[in-house]
């Protein structure tokens, strides 16, 4: 590293000395009239939207003009420093197209077109255009500006090609034309700059610049080389480079080798080597030690597995190893002492996160002095973390989360006083903290322990003495006050302290916290009491708590609001509707609450809305047309009390994987809509509402959909044939399920969920819902034959046809799929069991009772192992049922089986419990089972009254 930095230290100087000038300008210096013209020039031709060049004036001094520094005695223009200063992280890569219309809206970004003006500036040494936004090629011209030395136009919106006469600057020492779009078609004018030292055409496509690893490694000036995410691939006839030696840096990062180029190997005076983010795959190659003074060595994010190899640890001069996110398998106690005979006081960082290593760490970790950087996490490393981490005094990051690291937390972390970062979550930690523990770490700023199963409860009138901006402490013990040492934080950014054991009353000095957080989770305490506000800017999570009143006012530029599973009431008018709601809402989630109310018709402007569930409130009226302006991934409006047809809005949220309706008091027929326009749906649920007519054909062409319910209505008609084309039934394609895609990003967010009747029961799914297939048309008045088609959903995993009007043969082709559920009671269905259902060797859940089935149960190993309930109500015999062959389909005739042929007294006593049976089904249970709406009607109430108890109780407890 120290050689690196004596590498670079004349661009370091010349960056010292820009700075300094802007600082220092000599104010006796007057410009010289033709070059002040000529900026006024380049300036009429630019977009400058925040006024950044507001000194450039006529008749000003161009020599205090900003960005504008002349020479101390002759009053030349020899350096032009326009930069932008950047209103969005900066990034090794091109600005995407949103991240470019935010800069060119709400930034300092300059726009426009470069004006060749800048040729009347005969000794301009340094332009630097980088950072801005002209979305045009690089200009021609600047190939003509002889006296450069300097030339930055990095990140400034620039694409196609490379103009050749670039080559033409021959005086030109540092070239940065990173993170742009350009595509040469060669690079032989690099050859030109013979006195070249720095070049970063990092994110240039060189696919056609084949002459790209001639031309640069054997460019005989070149120090640093910077080519990352080129698209480079590997090179079949590497060159011979022995006799050239002057190149040191060299970054190869995010391209598509799939080995190291051999080329390298000859490279014998680099120090710095940066490999990642490629494709390389087997060993580690030996052929690292031919470059024995390599200081830096980064191969993370490739596929390297094996070990690392023996001649990797002659390379006594490494500082810096960076072998993460790779495929490596090995004890991590076999690498450390390797380490520790060959650069023990030489190397300062280490990573090797999320690979395959095991064991435990050992005691002579603690002996690398100059260590700063540690990292581990990701592993499979157990055992206890080593006392020898406290004699690491130069570490500031240290990282072993997502292992098995058991033991408690040690007290010698307290003498880490330069630790910044520490991160021990995701392991098995236990045991008491005390404040001991933290006494001396004055400079950490991360503190991020969660998943373990510590308990922490300092002196209510104890000072945290340090200042963090990231506190992660979730699954500790915290509670059951909320911890008191947060009111002094002053820079706290992340705060996770959910399921901490906290039952109090969120105070009020924390909702007024000076500190505005960016990322809050609160989530699984027992918190009680209102929330006025919340003071974050991206991230909330209050899921599963006791908060009541009102919904918050909450920052505009909030991105994720859960507040799931509280008593929060009222209406959402105040959040939806407020006219400061302007920022980019992704997710909403007020599952299980008390909001009360219609939905009110104004989300036009939450346009990035992705995720909104609403589920389990007492929300009324219908769905707002609104709704369906929005890009909707997932909605969310099961178990409310809504009514109404489904506005044709809907049909524009192309974009929905989950619909679910489901429990409310929705009419009309199921619109054809969906099945036209909503091709990306894998759950379609619009159970237990009121939808009459037909399922639609239209349904058929939903070719990703992996759960269909459409239970408890009063649809009518046949089953559709066509379902056999529902493809995501028939085919095995999880990986390329638009859920699976969705989920995957957002799996540390919030979790899908839905309920589904499956194998007689409601449950809910959500981290195994992608695995689900199922379809339900219970509870409706399908009539006709069941489609044998079905039989080709052999994906299938749960079919429901139950308590309908089917008749005819249940299909042969049905015992071909493989189900594990299978639902069919309460038809007109005859004839017998197919006997292709002995093949149905998963199924846990099996229900043909009440039809007219005939004939002898099938014999397999599954069929026999359910009870009479499966059977009854049918003509069936055989195993598992105990009755012969002459079994009356009807339940009262077991009794007359069970008669003596001979003259017997009548039990009256049976007959009155007989009849008054009767009685009571036919005058009360009978009509709940006929009459539809009576049936609703009854069981909303129950549900109502249920939830009415529960809230009682709730109440009471607290």
């Amino acid at each position: 590293m120290e050689s690196v930095a004596i590498t670079l230290f004349p661009f370091l100087l010349a960056i010292v000395a820009i700075c300094f000038s802007f600082c220092d300008a000599n104010s006796n210096v007057l410009c010289i009239k033709s070059e002040r013209n000529a900026l006024l020039k380049f300036k009429n031709d630019l977009v400058d939207p925040s006024n950044r060049l507001a000194s450039w004036v006529e008749g000003g001094d161009c020599c205090k003009w900003l960005g504008v520094v002349c020479h101390n005695s002759t009053g030349h223009i020899n350096q032009l420093h326009l930069a932008a200063p950047l209103s969005v992280p900066h990034l090794d890569a091109p600005v995407t197209e949103w991240e470019a219309y935010h800069r060119s809206k709400n930034n300092s970004s300059l726009r426009g077109k470069i004006n060749s003006s800048l040729l009347e500036l005969k000794h301009l040494s340094s332009l630097d255009l980088s950072n801005n936004n002209f979305r045009s090629n690089i200009p021609k011209f600047l190939g003509r500006l002889g006296s450069l030395t300097y030339l930055n136009l990095s990140h400034a919106q620039f694409h196609g090609g490379i103009p050749h006469n670039l080559g033409n600057l021959s005086k030109l020492q540092y070239l940065d034309l990173g993170g742009n779009y350009l595509k040469p078609k060669s690079l032989q004018w690099v050859s030109g700059l013979s006195f070249l030292q720095y070049l970063d055409l990092s994110y240039a496509d060189l696919r056609k610049a084949t002459d790209w690893l001639l031309v640069t490694f054997q460019h005989p000036s070149l120090l640093e080389l910077h080519l990352s995410a080129c698209s480079l691939e590997d090179d079949p006839s590497p060159i011979n480079v022995n006799s050239i030696k002057s190149l040191v840096v060299l970054d190869l990062s995010e391209n598509n080798f799939s080995s190291v180029p051999m080329s390298i190997f000859g490279l014998q005076g680099l120090l710095s080597i940066n490999l990642s983010s490629n494709s390389l795959e087997g060993p580690i190659p030996d052929y690292f030690r031919n470059i024995s003074f390599l200081e830096v060595l980064d191969l993370s994010g490739n596929s390297l597995n094996s070990s690392t190899p023996k001649s990797l640890f002659s390379l006594n001069h490494l500082q810096l190893l960076n072998l993460s996110s790779n495929e490596i398998n090995q004890d991590v106690s076999e690498i450390l002492l390797s380490l520790s005979r060959c650069c023990l006081d030489c190397l300062e960082s280490l990573d090797m996160a999320h690979n395959h290593l095991f064991g435990h760490l050992i005691d002579q970790l603690g002996h690398f002095k100059n260590l700063a950087h540690l990292s581990l996490a990701g592993n499979n490393i157990s055992g206890p973390i080593p006392l020898s981490i406290g004699e690491l005094s130069s570490l500031k990051f240290f990282d072993v989360s997502e292992n098995q690291l058991n033991g408690t937390f040690p007290l010698c972390f307290g003498q880490l006083k330069s630790l910044e970062t520490l991160d021990l979550g995701c392991n098995q930690l236990e045991g008491v903290v005390s404040e001991t523990h933290f006494s001396n770490l004055t400079r950490l700023t991360t503190l991020a322990a969660s998943q373990n199963r510590l308990r922490f409860q300092p002196n209510s009138s104890w000072i945290l003495p340090f200042q963090c901006r990231i506190i992660k402490l979730g699954q500790w013990h915290l509670g059951p006050k909320f911890p008191r040492w947060l009111k002094f934080q002053k820079n706290l950014s992340v705060l996770d302290m959910s399921d901490a054991g906290i039952s109090d009353i969120l105070p009020t000095w924390f909702l007024n916290l000076s500190t505005q957080f960016e990322y809050l989770n609160l989530s699984y305490n027992q918190l009680t009491g209102g929330i006025s506000h919340l003071n974050v800017r991206e991230f909330v999570d209050l899921t599963s708590n006791r908060f009541t009143g009102p919904l918050p006012r909450v920052f505009p530029t909030l991105k994720y609001l859960m507040l799931s599973n509280n008593s929060f009431s009222g209406p959402l008018f105040e959040l939806v509707c407020n006219p400061l709601r302007k920022g980019p809402m992704e997710c909403l989630s007020i599952r299980g609450n008390l909001l009360s109310g219609e939905i009110p018709d104004c989300w036009n402007h939450w346009r990035g809305l992705d995720y909104l569930n609403l589920e389990n409130n007492n929300l009324t009226g219908k769905i707002p047309p609104s709704l369906g302006h929005l890009n909707l991934s997932v909605l969310n409006l099961r178990n409310n009390d809504m009514f109404g047809e489904l506005p044709s809005t809907l049909q524009f949220c192309t974009s929905l994987i989950i619909l679910d309706l489901s429990d409310n008091h929705f009419s009309g027929s199921v619109p054809t809509w969906i099945g036209d326009k909503l091709s990306k749906l894998e759950i379609l649920s619009l159970r237990s509402n009121i939808f009459d007519g037909h399922i639609p054909q239209k349904i058929c062409q939903l070719q990703s959909l992996r759960i269909l319910d459409l239970g408890n209505n009063n649809i009518s008609g046949s089953i559709p044939k066509c379902f056999s084309n529902l493809s995501a039934m028939a085919n095995k394609s999880n990986q390329n399920s638009y859920m699976f895609q969705w989920s995957i990003t957002r799996t540390n967010l919030f979790c899908m969920r839905t309920l589904l009747v499956l194998k007689g029961r409601v449950d809910e799914y959500s981290t195994t819902l992608g695995l689900v297939t199922s379809i339900c048309l219970s509870t409706n008045r399908l009539v006709g034959e069941i489609p044998k088609e079905l039989g080709s959903l052999v994906e299938l995993q749960s079919l429901n046809l139950s308590r309908n009007l089917l008749i005819g043969n249940i299909p042969d082709e049905i015992g071909n799929m493989e189900l594990e559920s299978l639902d069919l009671s309460m038809n007109q269905l005859n004839g017998k069991i197919p006997s292709s259902f002995s093949n149905l060797n998963f199924l846990n859940h099996f229900n043909v009772s009440y039809n007219n089935l005939t004939g002898q149960i099938p014999t397999s190993t599954q069929l026999q192992s359910f009870g009479n309930f499966s059977y009854m109500g049918n003509h069936l015999y055989g195993p598992p049922l105990t009755k012969n062959r002459s079994t009356n389909r009807t339940p009262t005739d077991g009794a007359n089986n069970g008669s003596r042929s001979e003259g017997s007294n009548v039990n009256w006593l049976y007959v009155s419990i007989v009849l008054g049976f009767v009685m009571g089904f036919s005058g009360v249970v009978a009509p709940l089972f006929y009459i539809r709406s009576w049936r609703h009607a009854y069981y909303r109430k129950l549900d109502h009254i249920g939830r009415k108890l529960y809230m009682s109780w709730a109440t009471m407890g607290r």
